[in-house]
């Protein structure tokens, strides 16, 4: 969340603007707050003692030796409630839940097939999250909001899934309604990868105002963070490279992509496709795991596709690079985090492919969270939802 976008929520000073100062850590001392919104102190302490009294923030312990908080802080109450969070994949999910600091409690790791339908991958998902509370020894009425990442296009305001390539079963469905019979609290469902740049952005790069953040795994997408806001595009379609068209191909090895088209990134540059190819050349290669486990152990084969991947990935990145000019570019997911290989080869044509003044002070990395960049995106889009000035400024009427 930028400066700007805290400051102008802070405008009207209301509790819930105020409670967005302590989230961002932009004010979270009385006399901050004071000076940010232009307050009374007695305004201001009536406000906090309404949001202490329905639990939305706490007094944070003093840390000034250690660079934390300082004396007469306050924080997000941590233990008001926790949080379900879920990022799924095409074939394989990780579940967890968190305090409302978005501290994770405990987790999960299962395969899936996401191509098994909403009925049967959300039915895991609820199990899985019954699993996770048990273990946590915390009930469903504790359950403040729930964040589900898809490996689809998404309708955000509805949390429907739009025409899903790989997604059999999925178009049109809401996710939300699945979960109402038993949780009362916000659903938000996201594509992954928004999930991932997301929380990639506000955990490791918050300083970035323009980032691109490429997933590479048994599929290939990216999440965009412009002027340091989620980009979703019209229809929520926003960053499906996957399916941008290689024109650098032969004719007579034009690949059928999942999506029914030809030619696509997706065809020649994924898991799927480095499986199909591994596979071809007589190795064991079922999902982007094995795919990795070849690539480590230097089977030459693996090593190769993983390079030509990210050549061709590259070759997409670069056209991105020069239409978005992002500062930054993030690789994730589990072929981008395995060796070098892709990084080295999308770095080099990258720079090789986009205008000077593009890649002037551009950098391209790896994730810094790695595999949790999913769950700490849909933390952070739950919170979103429940930290809401509107919707705080909304219960803390109700509850008078």
């Amino acid at each position: 969340m930028g400066d700007t976008t805290v400051l102008n929520m802070a405008v009207a000073a209301g509790p819930g603007g105020i409670l967005a100062l302590i989230r961002s850590g932009e004010a979270v001392t009385r006399a901050r707050i004071m000076q940010v919104t232009g307050l009374s102190r007695s305004t201001v302490a009536q406000r906090l003692d309404a949001l202490m009294a329905c639990g939305y923030i706490a007094p944070a312990a003093a840390e000034t030796s250690t660079g934390g908080r300082p004396p007469g802080a306050f924080q997000i109450n941590r233990d008001a409630g926790v949080m379900l969070l879920a990022a799924v994949g095409a074939g394989a999910m990780q579940v967890a839940v968190c305090d409302m600091a978005r501290t994770i409690l405990a987790r999960q790791s299962h395969k899936v097939a996401v191509a098994d339908g909403p009925a049967a991958v959300l039915g895991k998902v609820a199990a899985h999250f019954d699993e996770l509370l048990a273990q946590t020894g915390r009930a469903r009425a504790q359950v403040r909001g729930i964040g589900i990442g898809l490996p689809g296009p998404v309708e955000f305001a509805a949390g429907k899934v739009v025409r899903p390539p790989i997604m059999t079963g999925w178009d049109g469905y809401r996710v939300p309604d699945f979960f109402a019979a038993d949780h009362t609290c916000p659903v938000v469902v996201d594509k992954d990868v928004n999930l991932m740049a997301l929380g990639e952005h506000r955990g490791a790069w918050a300083g970035v105002t323009h980032l691109l953040f490429i997933k590479i795994s048994t599929g290939i997408g990216a999440g965009l963070i412009m002027d340091s806001a989620l980009q979703r595009g019209a229809q929520g379609a926003a960053g499906d490279i996957g399916h941008l068209f290689v024109g650098n191909i032969e004719p007579e090895h034009t690949e059928i992509c999942r999506c029914g088209n030809t030619g696509c990134l997706e065809a020649y540059a994924s898991g799927w496709a480095i499986c199909r190819d591994l596979t071809a050349k007589g190795h064991h290669a079922e999902n982007v795991r094995d795919v990795a486990d070849l690539a480590q152990h230097g089977v030459r084969d693996a090593v190769e596709l993983l390079q030509t991947s990210g050549r061709l990935i590259g070759e997409s990145v670069a056209g991105a690079v020069s239409l978005l000019n992002p500062s930054l570019v993030v690789l994730g997911g589990e072929l981008a985090l395995c060796q070098s290989y892709v990084l080295a080869a999308v770095r080099e044509t990258v720079y090789r492919r986009s205008l000077p003044l593009a890649t002037r002070n551009l950098q391209i990395v790896t994730s810094k969270l790695g595999h949790d960049a999913g769950l700490m995106g849909a933390a952070q889009l739950v919170s979103d939802a429940i930290y809401a000035p509107a919707v705080v400024d909304a219960v803390l009427e109700q509850s008078r």
